[in-house]
């Protein structure tokens, strides 16, 4: 059995799949705020249960929101401040007897979607997440690239170039800063809240990112324009990754991932900051929603090669 946990700030969730990733039972329990050894009892608790129930030891692959650095085998977990900077996987492996592999939890995003039946035909696979951040996890044959220290696919914290800077205002553009420290971030413009920052800035109202789509789709002529701008800027940032990275396909998640015309206006304005022969990715909406964390980390014992 394949066992998949998402590690949250509040919430730890373990499922259990076959090899076909068909979920077969999950279990979530509040994530311990107290100590790092009442952290790791939740997580050796909730797979020891599913080994009774299963009859068998599972394979145990965790999503994080962070990364555990390669070098130093510690996690870089802020917002779990229990578990970071503690070296997770030896602590978890010694104590569950087996091997426990751990991914950024957008890379766990992207690795599910790379393994739907009907994606297995992509060979690349980028996805990105456009939630109350903006990240990224990248798929190659049905891996995942974490890269030489581990944090490979950390869009969020590309900043802001010329074009997208011209395409704000030069001096009028809004700049943030961001939770890492730097300023202009992708990290606090492409993401949900993001949409509702530069709403605020360049329209001088603040509304939910609900409210602003309602607008849009009711032809509200200053949120029309907004919404233009801003799908200009996301085809500015994506179209730098795409041509880094030739991915086949893009699959977007997170809030505003529900966004529907942003499939139909993005693949229409990527290929003007393309090179000539690119070719545009397929860019489609996530499938498996919030069970894609622990689907993708279930899936970081899959082989195509298998």
């Amino acid at each position: 059995m394949l066992y998949g946990i998402d590690i949250g700030g509040t919430k730890i969730e373990l499922a259990v799949f076959n090899q076909q990733l068909e979920k077969l039972y999950s279990e979530r329990v509040d994530t311990p705020q107290t100590s790092y050894e009442d952290w790791l009892n939740a997580v050796v608790q909730l797979v020891e249960k599913a080994d009774k129930k299963f009859n068998c030891k599972g394979t145990v692959g965790i999503g994080v929101p962070g990364f555990v650095r390669r070098d130093t085998e510690v996690a870089e977990i802020t917002n779990i401040r229990v578990a970071d900077n503690k070296p997770i996987i030896r602590d978890l492996t010694e104590r569950l007897q087996r091997e426990v592999r751990i991914e950024n939890d957008a890379n766990c995003f992207a690795l599910s979607e790379a393994w739907d039946a009907e994606s297995q035909q992509y060979s690349t696979v980028l996805g990105l997440i456009i939630g109350t951040g903006f990240g990224g996890g990248l798929v190659f044959n049905g891996k995942v690239h974490s890269g030489k220290v581990g944090m490979a696919g950390e869009v969020g914290h590309i900043q802001l170039n010329y074009h997208a800077l011209k395409l704000l205002g030069w001096d009028q553009a809004p700049i943030y800063r961001c939770g890492c420290g730097n300023e202009a971030c992708l990290d606090t413009y492409l993401s949900g809240r993001g949409f509702e920052l530069l709403h605020h800035d360049l329209l001088k109202e603040k509304l939910p990112a609900k409210e602003i789509i309602q607008r849009f789709y009711q032809n509200d002529p200053k949120t029309v324009e907004f919404v233009d701008k801003f799908i200009e800027l996301m085809a500015i940032c994506l179209g730098n990754l795409i041509t880094v990275l030739d991915p086949d396909a893009i699959f977007l998640g997170g809030g505003l991932s529900n966004f529907d015309y942003i499939y139909q206006a993005l693949p229409q304005r990527l290929p003007k900051h393309l090179m000539r022969s690119a070719v545009v990715p397929a860019i489609l909406k996530a499938k498996h929603g919030d069970s894609g964390g622990v689907r993708g980390a279930a899936a970081l014992f899959l082989s195509r090669d298998s």
